[in-house]
């Protein structure tokens, strides 16, 4: 049985299935309750049950510190209909933005030029933040370089990324050449406004060059998770038909949801490709040249991003429903790195 949870002061409500806890329901429906763990220890998540039952598959360590009238939401299931107060954090600025150490858990190199690292949290932490954000990493020289969380806020306990190697960045060389599993690491996170406008029923395009497809992943995987039933079309912009670094992953969304669509996009194509060539933004246009009706998210290198941006707003698409994220490689001067 389902149970529906209202949160007393935003009056936000939100359905909680049988098998989910109430964050899980929170995270799937975009509702920002706070939390740290997700393990029931730190009481990050703790809110004021106003009303109904909440049960527990064992003894939360935090639930008692937190006091009568307390729940804990990422270990608590409802067990009726609920009223919580909780602080909220309705936008990506209202998460709190966090410096922490991280350990990398794997390194896997998925292309000739693109490597994906799989970060782990201390223990017993978790970070919460909104799909398509990014990261940035603190150097030991104060340097930092930016990248965007690949990764959906429901499948957190790695943080995903990535990382093209780019000729002469000493540290996209160290992270393909030297970086082993176990590597410590500072971040801080999250960072960034590229978020998914949930409010919207306009159907979605996605539109990625290289690993701009990383926080688009994010993204989908979330509205997937969320159950948008809007339509949603990705087009996947790369030179050659092996910078597509994860082609089936998409390949795998098609066949799974209905609508869903993607289109790669080469631009110096290998001379077996039968898919579509040229500038991806182009191909967005072939598709639909009228863009009034649609929400752009798009991401890559920024003349990707510009000239999409003139051309989007000729073919009738407002600023306002244009999201993007516009990479920029940094050099050893810049402080924000590109992906």
């Amino acid at each position: 049985m389902n149970f529906t949870v209202t949160v007393s002061a935003s009056g936000h409500r939100f359905e909680v299935e049988e098998d989910e806890t109430i964050l899980e329901a929170a995270i799937r429906q975009d509702i920002g309750l706070p939390y740290g763990c997700r393990n029931g220890r730190c009481g990050a998540c703790a809110a004021d049950l106003v009303s109904g039952e909440v049960v527990y598959h064992g003894s939360p360590p935090a639930l008692e510190e937190a006091g009568a009238g307390k729940c804990l939401p990422c270990q608590g299931f409802a067990a009726s209909d609920l009223t919580i107060a909780a602080r909220e954090a309705e936008t990506a600025a209202d998460i709190e933005v966090r410096l922490l150490p991280c350990r990398v858990h794997a390194v896997d190199h998925l292309s000739h030029d693109v490597v994906r690292l799989l970060l782990k949290l201390p223990e017993g932490q978790r970070l919460q933040f909104r799909a398509g954000q990014y990261l940035d990493f603190l150097l030991a020289d104060g340097r930092r370089r930016a990248f965007s969380i690949a990764n959906a806020p429901h499948d957190d306990e790695y943080i995903e990324l990535h990382i093209r190697h780019v000729d002469g960045g000493k540290f996209t060389d160290w992270v393909f050449n030297q970086m082993k599993e176990r590597t410590i690491l500072r971040i801080q996170a999250p960072l960034g406004t590229f978020t998914l406008d949930e409010d919207s029923d306009r159907p979605m395009i996605f539109m990625g060059g290289g690993t701009g497809f990383a926080p688009l992943k994010g993204q989908i995987e979330h509205a997937f998770e969320a159950g948008i039933q809007r339509p949603m079309h990705l087009f996947w912009g790369v030179r050659a038909q092996r910078d597509l670094y994860l082609p089936e992953l998409p390949q795998s969304w098609v066949r799974v949801h209905p609508n869903f669509s993607f289109v790669p996009v080469l631009s110096e194509p290998d001379a077996d490709w039968q898919g579509r060539t040229g500038w991806v933004h182009e191909a967005v246009l072939e598709d639909f040249p009228d863009l009034s009706g649609f929400d752009l998210y798009m991401a890559g290198p920024p003349p990707m991003v510009s000239a999409a941006r003139t051309a989007f707003r000729a073919a009738g698409m407002t600023d306002r429903q244009m999201h993007y994220d516009s990479f920029e490689y940094a050099d050893d001067s810049q402080v924000k790195a590109g992906n």
